[in-house]
């Protein structure tokens, strides 16, 4: 029996009266409502009401005929709705609350903005800028259909029917016609399916931008809407310009290797989306970690993603790569934020339906891990992991809620964060702990046996820790014991990298695999990158705490004395990256160099590529130095990522 009655309605609505189509206002918050109760014979019968309240109820989606024809307010804070279409229904609908319904995401923004014309505020913020950023997308968007309309047609021939051809059309126009950033192509392509079934019921005579949503009233104060897609970006997040000088050499690089075809990039984007207070004269922030989303709908686990996170003093930003949009930006006052990592988890709904979330965990100065759920746009939970600062953290690649964190109390925790409760929320749990003799400053699974062994770079040097948790305990830390069913762990092997040398466990501050044997690090020698063997290693330890690595090759690097750069690996694309202390990123292509003759110690190979800092312009000047932290490339190499001291996001494309 559904809760709702007409009695309930009464009680409920105001102004208090016994009949129905005189309610004006109804409240129906906090009643454990399911979209089944939602009965249109009944609530088609407050043909008068204007403002509807159905926040925090069990909510996944609403009927799409409940015959308000006056509703100008609803409220649908802190459901699980999944779709926003149906709110279609209410044309007349000026304010909208969708707040606390996490399966809902910036396409839902962007839809019910485009079903809305009326609208003037959701979530309690103005809406004109989003009508103007779907205007402009609409706009495009047509234009591209109605153009690829036209080159369809004519490589038709007279033989083929018409009904399967406009089906072919439709079909062939959502897979083909692409515009915008990544993480709106559910928009994009509803949009296209859309516009391309509005031509083929015309003929291709219809005018496709006569459906673009009417300007809600106060519109106009955000300016006349821009044909380019840079009108979604941010107001405070600053596009830095190239230097005129630099826009006439679209690849600033330097070709190192001889007979090695390089790959060719052009910078894309310069990015001041960190500042303090949204100050375009911020150019002090440090920026100090990025990585590249998962892909994680179904049928595009193995597509590349261009989307992006990065993290520097308060700010973690998510930026799409090809506009240099910044989608996201979480700040947390008095937070600095040093790394920060993906996951992608199954989250089921309270009806049995599963979803794909994308989570972004990002950790700093007061050793806590935050936990974003990034495309509903909210922090769903906060690990008090470490009571020193975090220097690095990561998730396991073969358990999806398992998280390492690093820390300058010299301890390595290995966290179950689990999945999200049915408010949403985190409840993460301790496994293990990996006690270090020095500061772990990168961390990095064992590509052959993750759940079996980790590496960390440390201030000391490299070293392994057994991270199986069937494993006997070792030992435990007298002053601070371990949680229940946590476990404590010492070290299993260091690894040295030149016997009887001073650098022999001198700091490690790059460590990457780049596949499955060979292993990138940094720090062990001034101005080299050293490619050792894991299997080799490893196979030749014999039981011994102590072990030398095996070396296969090094790689020239800058010779500077200062530390912490990091690297990072293109696995799919064999490549070692790593930037400088002259705004430089030193590209090396591993397959290439290991096939080339063994080489003296003392000779490293040359890198494959230098990509030169490009020198943007900043405050009406050059940045012509700057020190680039962390140099990141997606999986297809088609996009890279490089970070630096001066606040700014620097993103190349490979054409």
């Amino acid at each position: 029996m559904s809760p709702l009655t007409s009695q309930l309605l009464m009680q409920r609505g105001r102004p208090k009266t016994d009949r129905l189509g005189k309610i004006r206002s109804l409240d129906l918050s906090g009643l454990k409502l399911l979209s089944e109760h939602l009965d249109p014979n009944l609530l088609g019968r407050l043909k008068h009401l204007q403002e509807l309240d159905l926040s925090n109820n069990q909510l996944e989606a609403l009927p799409a005929n409940l015959g308000l024809p006056h509703l100008r307010v609803l409220r649908c804070a802190n459901n699980q709705l999944g779709d926003v279409t149906t709110l279609c229904q209410f044309p007349l609908l000026e304010e909208l609350s969708l707040e606390g319904n996490p399966f809902l995401t910036v396409n839902d923004n962007l839809k019910v903005s485009f079903l809305l014309p009326n609208l003037r505020k959701v979530n309690g913020k103005d809406a004109s800028s989003t009508c103007s950023q779907v205007q402009s997308l609409n706009r495009e968007l047509s234009n591209r259909v109605t153009a690829y309309w036209e080159k369809f047609m004519a490589a038709l021939g007279p033989e083929q029917e018409a009904e399967k051809v406009q089906t072919d059309f439709v079909n062939s126009a959502i897979r083909d016609v692409h515009y915008g950033p990544e993480s709106l192509r559910e928009f994009t392509q509803w949009r296209v399916r859309m516009i391309s079934e509005e031509l083929v019921a015309s003929g291709g005579t219809k005018a496709c931008e006569t459906d673009a949503p009417k300007k809600p009233p106060g519109a106009a104060a955000a300016g006349r809407p821009r044909a380019r897609l840079a009108a979604l970006k941010r107001p405070h997040d600053v596009l830095l310009g190239a230097s005129p000088t630099k826009r006439t050499s679209t690849t600033p690089s330097t070709k190192v290797e001889g007979g090695q075809c390089a790959p060719q990039l052009e910078p894309l984007h310069f990015l001041q989306c960190h500042s303090r207070n949204n100050s375009p004269q911020d150019l002090e922030t440090q920026l100090w970690a990025c990585a590249f989303e998962p892909a994680c709908e179904e049928g595009h686990e193995g597509t590349t993603s261009q989307t992006v996170a990065t993290c520097g003093g308060e700010a973690v930003c998510v930026i799409d790569c090809q506009t240099g949009i910044v989608l996201h930006k979480y700040k947390s006052p008095g937070e600095e934020f040093f790394s920060v990592a993906w996951t992608t988890l199954t989250v089921v709904t309270q009806a049995g339906h599963k979803k794909r979330w994308s989570v972004l965990a990002a950790a700093g100065l007061r050793g806590m891990v935050r936990l974003l759920h990034v495309r509903a746009g909210f922090c769903c939970g906060v690990v008090r992991a470490h009571k020193k600062a975090i220097a690095t953290l990561c998730f396991s690649p073969t358990r999806e809620t398992h998280l390492f964190t690093a820390s300058y109390d010299k301890r390595i925790i290995l966290w179950d964060i689990g999945v999200p409760n049915q408010d949403y929320e985190f409840q993460a749990s301790q496994l293990l702990t990996l006690d270090s003799a020095s500061i772990p400053l990168r961390l990095c699974p064992v590509a052959s046996c993750p759940d079996v062994y980790l590496l960390a770079g440390c201030e000391g040097g490299c070293c392994c820790w057994d991270v199986r948790l069937d494993q006997p305990q070792k030992r435990r830390v007298r002053e601070q014991p371990p949680v229940p069913s946590a476990i404590n762990r010492a070290c299993e092997a260091e690894f040295t990298f030149s016997e009887g040398s001073e650098t022999a466990r001198c700091r490690v501050d790059g460590l990457a695999f780049v596949n499955e044997d060979i292993v990138a690090s940094k720090g062990s020698s001034p101005g080299t990158i050293c490619l050792w063997s894991w299997k080799q290693t490893w196979g030749a330890r014999g039981g011994q705490s102590v072990v030398s690595v095996v070396i296969l090759a090094h790689l020239q690097w800058s010779p500077t004395e200062l530390a912490y750069f990091s690297l990072s690996t293109c696995p799919e694309q064999g490549l070692v990256l790593c930037g400088d202390e002259e705004g430089s990123v030193w590209i090396y292509d591993v397959q290439h160099i290991l096939k080339q003759p063994l080489l003296p110690p003392a000779t490293p190979h040359a890198p494959t590529q230098i990509l030169r800092w490009p020198q943007p312009r900043a405050l009406g000047q050059l940045v012509t130095k700057t020190m680039v932290n962390t140099v990141v490339a997606n999986a297809a190499f088609t996009y890279l990522t490089a970070l630096t001291d001066s606040n700014i996001v620097a993103i190349w494309k490979r054409p």
